[in-house]
């Protein structure tokens, strides 16, 4: 029997789950890609209905973050937590078993709903359960499990795809699922409801802007940026993100106090996230094609490579969250940016004569960097806030990072098919608009170093929100 009296083991378990269902919500993220096409091949499905299994995940947990997030802090974080981890699991068991490509685009839905209430108050549990003084390290470790689902969803996915098939992805989930559920039904503590009413019109706005403005995203690229699908989705991103703000202002109860982003120190704190995870998929986006057909390196040989960013990242994230609470959060955010931009910057000078080594080596500098800047960060957009409002924060910093990830992949392609057209007379386009591309993602680093650096030393919202 886990003795729950001891306070000291209890927050540790407390964060060990919280790894473990980030870890697992975050693999399904990556690990999905790589048995696209077995899945293609089981159902004999057209690719428009496979990519669904992708983008119905990303769409769904990217839109509804926010509202989860306000959801725990007015029922609690840990009914959200242990239902959406539930819902998570049994998505899983219906994913393995799914009969038509439907019903598996169908159980994904699910699946993101779950996934998406569990990565909404994660980073909220974890900021209550440790002081202060603990609080940028705890941060920092459940970063490196961010890293690790990432990171390892295209290896190990492959593997259990080529032993397995493809089912085997989400089987695995099961098992860790439910005695996960049974851990945190036992460990997390509970909370009071607020008794204020939800805001539905405010969560329903929100919804329909982030999801019509992530599809617009996501295939700017392949429908055209001019077209009238894109340009509509994006005319109604703008209508119903301004809706969403006349309710919030109007609301007796709102969702998300729009006042806090008048304390500059949270705006820049969530902007320089967002910038973050933009440059790094500005970059890694592009990178594998880079290796893979320009270098003509074999996959694994790319894989190693690219691996070495999340590796850095793995190392520098808790150390940089536990440097956080002692040397606070503006000096380690811009030199974190300064390391992200900077690595980019190195594989940018050499992506017209490459060299393995200077590759590695930026991608070292990013991983370091981006370990370096977002634990601190966190802790930063954590620490700012009163109890009563670390759900809405924990699910803006998870939505800053799905957005952003969808954005820089929507920048990088951009950039990339206009400069092929600037170089299409000399030998090798590619490997400019490679290169050109890199340079980009390094300018948004060095950006995000800026904002970092004038967010200021302190938040006042807590002395603002009552």
């Amino acid at each position: 029997m886990v003795q729950l009296d001891n306070p000291e083991l209890r927050k540790w378990m407390i964060l060990s789950v919280s790894c473990v269902a980030v870890f697992m919500t975050t693999l399904d993220a990556s690990i999905v890609n790589i048995a696209l096409p077995s899945i293609t091949q089981f159902y004999n499905a057209p690719l428009s209905s496979v990519e669904w299994v992708v983008m119905v995940y990303l769409l769904l947990i990217s839109s509804m973050l926010l509202t989860y997030g306000r959801a725990g802090d007015m029922y609690g974080h840990r009914p959200i937590f242990v239902i959406g981890f539930g819902i998570f699991t049994v998505a899983s068991i219906f994913n393995s078993i799914a009969p038509t490509i439907g019903y598996l685009i169908a159980a994904r839905a699910l699946q993101a709903i779950g996934g998406g209430m569990v990565l909404a108050v994660v980073q909220a549990i974890i900021a209550a359960t440790f002081g202060p003084q603990e609080r940028g390290k705890a941060i920092g470790i459940s970063l490196t499990f961010v890293s690790l689902g990432l990171a390892t969803g295209p290896s190990l996915g492959g593997l259990l795809v080529s032993y397995f098939g493809w089912q085997s992805i989400f089987v695995i989930n099961i098992p860790v699922g439910f005695i996960g559920c049974i851990l945190a039904y036992q460990i997390l503590p509970g909370s009071k409801t607020s008794g204020q009413k939800f805001d539905v019109a405010g969560a329903a706005a929100l919804f329909v802007a982030l999801t019509t403005f992530l599809l617009a995203m996501s295939h700017g690229q392949a429908w055209g940026w001019t077209s009238n699908i894109i340009l509509g989705l994006l005319a109604v991103t703008v209508i119903f993100f301004t809706v969403f703000i006349l309710t919030e202002l109007k609301s007796a109860a709102p969702m998300i106090q729009i006042s806090m982003f008048n304390d500059r120190f949270f705006a820049a704190s969530n902007m320089a996230a967002l910038i973050n995870y933009l440059a790094q998929y500005t970059l890694t986006f592009l990178l594998p094609f880079y290796l893979i057909s320009q270098m003509n390196l074999p996959i694994s040989t790319a894989g190693c490579i690219i691996s070495a960013f999340p590796v850095a990242m793995m190392i520098s994230s808790p150390k940089a969250g536990a440097m956080s609470d002692k040397l606070g959060f503006r000096v380690l955010t811009v030199a974190g940016m300064a390391f992200v931009g900077t690595g980019m910057l190195i594989v940018g000078l050499v992506a017209l004569n490459p060299r393995i080594p200077f590759i590695v080596l930026g991608m070292v500098f990013v991983g370091l960097g981006s370990g370096i800047f977002q634990s601190p960060n966190n802790n930063s957009i954590m620490s700012a806030v009163p109890k009563s409002h670390m759900g809405v924060a924990s699910g803006m910093i998870a939505t800053m990072r799905n957005v952003g990830q969808v954005m820089g992949v929507a920048v990088s392609g951009a950039v990339f098919a206009n400069q092929m057209v600037t170089y299409q007379n000399l030998s090798h386009p590619a490997m400019y608009a490679m290169r050109d591309t890199f340079f980009v993602a390094a300018c948004i680093a060095y950006f995000g170093a800026i904002i970092s650096l004038v967010r200021g030393k302190k938040s006042h919202l807590k002395d603002d929100i009552m």
